[in-house]
């Protein structure tokens, strides 16, 4: 076989792992609570350790690959990731836990910045659609299958082997790599952000950990005020450090495009919204609606399948009819779907949701690839791997503050109607046979103010879609990518060629 063909699954095989593990660890949530004795805070961590590590080295990870070698930090990050997914399951506590799944993003982030250069470098002409196409596909059934995959292991085995399944295909996917990928480097690259990486990761680590923890400290508390004003700090110095960068890794100008600033500000508000909300979600199926870890990963179905189909459909229209429209129509479906869901109350079966993860589904199918689109076409083909990975670095971004933000709300609300009984963080400890009458009702209210919350979130990233994006900001001659590769994606797709 061809050695580009190897690259395809080497690359392939690894960013399906490193996918899945976005969605397959939420069903597993209720189980890591109970086994490791975990506090809500440590629940919102064991997603935003990941997501944080991811958002924040994005970007720099493409510098340092373009520097040393793509083949060589794709490698080093499987190891990671790999390494980090045997600790995660050999984990004894939460603090554990959670640190060993900040250095699987750090793996991550290593991976998904170079996997689009490693097959643009390795594919020429048709080959790289058909390549493309496929890599779509992969991200698509990669989200689709992690809730179910998730349920099946934790409730046939155990939730350790959400994470112990990382190991073999880890160990496949760096065998490929050191003896069938080629090594590619930009002979242009000088010097990595430091100092940019820094002061992101650094201010938005204080942001979410305010966040997080202000319920339990007091938000008047110094401790709180000083992580925040420690945070608003560092991201003003970000952003003074990046105009003074020759070769910055957030490249600010990008953003005096009217559309690009307008399809990012989307992006972080379907993460913020409607991703956020599958956490929370996830802790009602399972907590309050007593279903297995297996069942609750089911009825997230309907959510990845409806996306997973409309998106190639999306694809095809967004070189018929202005992308702006696609955008904005996405997130309205996504926030129509959150308020529909918003109606649940003390009574409610999980059949409540279905209609709301219907409609956010179609949403998210609809807005995805128009995202993509958009995000590398409005800037000059030089610039699209910038573009693509700030558009992903605001998904992450996104996702971390999203469920910080829901999460206070949540659990203000929650100790709120249950008079503090459950209060200290550990709102969700009960486990299922004490569930409550009282107990339910609380948590399906406290649910319908965050439902309500992520609507408004939606609303207004479908508002500054319509009102920024343009299609005079398009490049002129940007043709977008096939639809295949979009189909159901949540990360980078169509920037991959300009990635090379």
């Amino acid at each position: 076989m061809d050695r580009k063909w190897w690259t395809l699954i080497a690359v392939s095989v690894g960013i399906f792992m490193l996918l899945m593990d976005i969605t397959i660890v939420n069903v597993a949530l209720p189980d890591i609570q109970r086994e490791l004795h975990a506090s809500f805070d440590d629940l919102q961590w064991v997603v935003n350790a990941y997501a944080l590590s991811l958002a924040a080295l994005l970007l720099t990870a493409g510098s340092i690959a373009d520097l040393f070698g793509r083949r060589r930090l794709f490698a080093i990050g499987l190891v990671l990731f790999t390494a980090a997914s045997m600790t995660c399951g050999l984990s004894s506590g939460p603090l554990m836990l959670n640190v060993a799944r900040a250095i699987q993003g750090v793996g991550g982030a290593t991976m998904l910045a170079t996997s689009l250069a490693l097959i643009a470098g390795a594919f020429h002409g048709r080959d790289r659609g058909v390549a493309f196409g496929v890599y779509g596909a992969v991200i698509g059934a990669a989200v689709a299958v992690g809730p179910v995959v998730g349920g099946a292991l934790t409730s046939g085995i155990g939730w350790e082997w959400i994470f112990f399944v990382n190991v073999p295909i880890g160990v496949v996917a760096l065998a490929l790599t050191l003896t069938r990928v080629d090594e590619s480097r930009d002979p242009h690259a000088t010097r990595v952000d430091w100092l940019g990486l820094l002061t992101f990761s650094g201010g938005l680590f204080l942001l979410v950990f305010g966040l997080t923890q202000a319920n339990d400290a007091g938000w008047g508390s110094t401790e709180i005020v000083g992580c925040l004003g420690g945070a608003a700090v560092l991201l003003a110095t970000f952003l003074v450090v990046e105009r003074r960068q020759a070769r910055p890794m957030f490249d600010l100008t990008l953003l005096r495009v009217p559309a690009f600033a307008g399809v990012s500000l989307l992006t972080l508000a379907l993460s913020a919204s409607m991703f956020a909300m599958f956490l929370y979600l996830t802790l009602y199926i399972q907590n309050v609606l007593g279903f297995d870890p297996l069942q609750a990963g089911l009825r997230f179905l309907p959510v990845s399948l409806v996306s997973f189909v409309v998106a190639p459909l999306a694809g095809r229209l967004t070189v018929r009819i202005p992308v702006r429209w696609l955008l904005f129509g996405g997130l309205l479906l996504v926030a129509g779907g959150l308020a529909l869901m918003s109606g649940i109350d003390a009574t409610s079966g999980w059949t409540a949701l279905l209609p709301g993860f219907v409609l956010a589904g179609v949403g998210i199918g609809m807005a995805n690839p128009a995202i993509a689109s958009t995000a590398v076409g409005v800037v000059s083909h030089q610039r699209a791997g910038m573009a693509s990975g700030i558009n992903n670095t605001c998904r992450q971004v996104g996702l971390a503050i999203g469920i910080a933000t829901l999460g206070a709300v949540f659990q203000h609300a929650l100790t709120t109607r249950l008079g503090g009984g459950f209060g200290g963080g550990r709102a969700l400890a009960a486990p299922h046979g004490a569930v409550s009458h009282a107990f339910h009702a609380a948590f399906a209210s406290a649910l319908h103010d965050i439902l309500l919350i992520a609507t408004g979130i939606a609303l207004v990233g479908a508002l500054a879609g319509l009102a920024l994006v343009r299609q005079r900001d398009f490049v002129v001659g940007y043709a977008p990518a096939p639809a295949g590769a979009e189909a159901g994606a949540a990360q980078v797709e169509t920037a991959a060629e300009p990635a090379a």
